[in-house]
């Protein structure tokens, strides 16, 4: 039993493997597209059902402009490129919600949410843009889904180790199940979650550029986010990358960014 569940992680693993776009990473997917996307637009119509929208037309207006300018420019680089059949796995969308939460989220098929609160961190066309494009940069990546594959491994994972210590004492067992889910947390989830933030932020870069929006206004943008204090004091617990480590790695990203960008 041991060896045939490990044997199933492995083969697991090796027929899911696919790259990102733009940035190469190798990732795990082990839920197809569709899977994802059904589950995508039941969570995102069940939150539209609940969340009032904006009554504010001109930034309600703004955010569509911008969101339908970065999908627009996305897919334009996938036909470009050859890959035209992932259009069909979006059906964007657009909403600008009322609620002071300086927060805004994209789901996978691109359904993108912003929160007025947000805006004032924004303060422009350009600024929603740096959002805009690391939101559907979280979608084009599909981090949800190999956030979702990464959970499920974690899981084949503890029942593997469970089945190792089949043999030891209760107490043992529960001592080794702990680390184990520290571990995976500390050393897997939470170093996980950075990698898509800075991903996403090295695409959003690209995709405002490829939009027409100067992505050299990233810097600004982020910096007042930490002045308003939305960063994590301490990174390796944290789901997202420090301000510091962040904006700096913006600034070296911004070269390569800038080659895609068209006044």
């Amino acid at each position: 039993m041991k060896k045939a569940l490990l044997l199933i992680v492995v083969a697991c693993v090796i027929a899911a493997c696919s790259s990102v776009l733009l940035t190469g990473r190798k990732q795990l997917l082990l839920v197809s597209d569709s899977e994802v996307l059904t589950l995508s637009a039941a969570s995102y119509k069940e939150f539209i059902a609940s969340a009032p929208l904006s009554k504010d037309k001109t930034n309600t207006a703004l955010v569509k402009k911008v969101g339908k300018n970065i999908s627009s420019a996305v897919e334009s680089y996938l036909r470009a490129n050859g890959m035209q059949a992932e259009i069909a796995n979006y059906a964007w969308e657009f909403s600008l919600v009322q609620s002071s939460d300086v927060n805004a989220f994209c789901m996978p098929g691109g359904k993108v949410v912003f929160y007025e609160g947000i805006l004032p961190m924004t303060k422009n066309e350009v600024g929603i843009a740096v959002v805009m494009g690391h939101e559907v940069a979280h979608a084009v990546a599909k981090h949800s889904g190999e956030q979702l594959s990464q959970q499920m491994l974690i899981q084949y994972g503890a029942s593997l180790t469970d089945a190792l210590a089949s043999n030891k004492s209760t107490v043992v067992r529960t001592g080794i199940n702990t680390l184990y889910g520290l571990g995976t947390q500390v050393g897997v989830s939470l170093p996980f979650s950075r990698t898509h933030e800075y991903e996403a932020d090295q695409l959003g870069l690209i995709f405002m550029a490829m939009a027409g929006y100067d992505p050299s206004e990233a810097v600004g943008f982020w910096q007042r986010m930490a002045a308003a204090g939305s960063g994590a004091s301490i990174e390796l617990l944290s789901t997202h990358p420090s301000d510091e480590n962040r904006i700096a790695k913006i600034k070296s990203l911004l070269p390569e960014a800038l080659k895609y960008y068209k006044k």
